[in-house]
């Protein structure tokens, strides 16, 4: 028994989505591997990324099954509330055992990124480190002026391309959401988990404040504690 959930435009997935299980076992491209795993799969002429969960204990398969979303779920509706601030979406599945949830997928489109903010935020000699910044404070705004607040804003979950007329980001890992009107003091405290040092902290807050009109020292003062 399974659940599949396909975006619009993504029909032609359905036959590689339902055979995930085998394709995900039989591919060797893992990028990522700990309590869940994520791989690369090629369906047709387009890579994806597919995210396998670990499998719940027992309590949890209770939960996921009948009071709360799995987080397979999870990152595909919040992908889909994100837009375009996250590599879009094509579908998600659950595999049931026993009536209870057991193995769960989400897969996306794949984002050929250059590297994460953590480059950046390591490398003091990063080749325009300033403006990478700066334009991932602009970026978190407009996450927050929609009401978004990423739970896990760590280095690895900030993708950055260059572009010939600047950088785009997207944000990934985002079954951990929550969607709310924000403070200034959620907004700053946002950035607590990038491990940045007092310098950076405060190139991102000083641009931040500027975004957003507020006192620049005040926002700084809130970043850096």
């Amino acid at each position: 028994m399974h659940k599949i959930v396909l975006n619009n435009g993504f029909e032609t997935f359905n036959d590689f989505i339902l055979n995930i299980q085998s394709n995900f076992h039989d591919n060797s491209q893992s990028i990522h591997k700990a309590r869940n795993e994520l791989k690369i799969l090629q369906h047709n002429d387009s890579n994806t990324i597919v995210k396998s969960f670990k499998v719940p204990n027992i309590l949890r398969k209770i939960i996921y099954t009948y009071f709360r979303d799995s987080k397979a779920k999870k990152s595909y509706d919040n992908s889909l509330r994100l837009q375009h601030l996250t590599p879009k979406p094509i579908g998600y599945i659950e595999f049931f055992k026993n009536a209870l949830i057991d193995d769960s997928y989400f897969i996306s489109e794949q984002f050929e990124y250059d590297f994460t903010i953590r480059e950046p935020l390591l490398d003091d000699n990063f080749e325009k480190k300033e403006e990478i910044l700066q334009t991932f404070s602009h970026f978190t705004y407009e996450l927050h002026q929609n009401n978004i607040l990423h739970l896990d804003y760590s280095p690895g979950n900030i993708l950055i391309k260059e572009e010939p007329n600047g950088f785009t980001f997207k944000v990934v890992d985002v079954n951990r959401m929550e969607f709310r009107e924000l403070s200034l003091e959620d907004r700053l405290k946002n950035f607590n988990k990038l491990w940045a040092n007092n310098a950076e902290i405060t190139t991102i807050a000083r641009e931040y404040a500027k975004i957003c009109n507020e006192d620049e020292d005040k926002c700084i003062e809130i970043a850096l504690h």
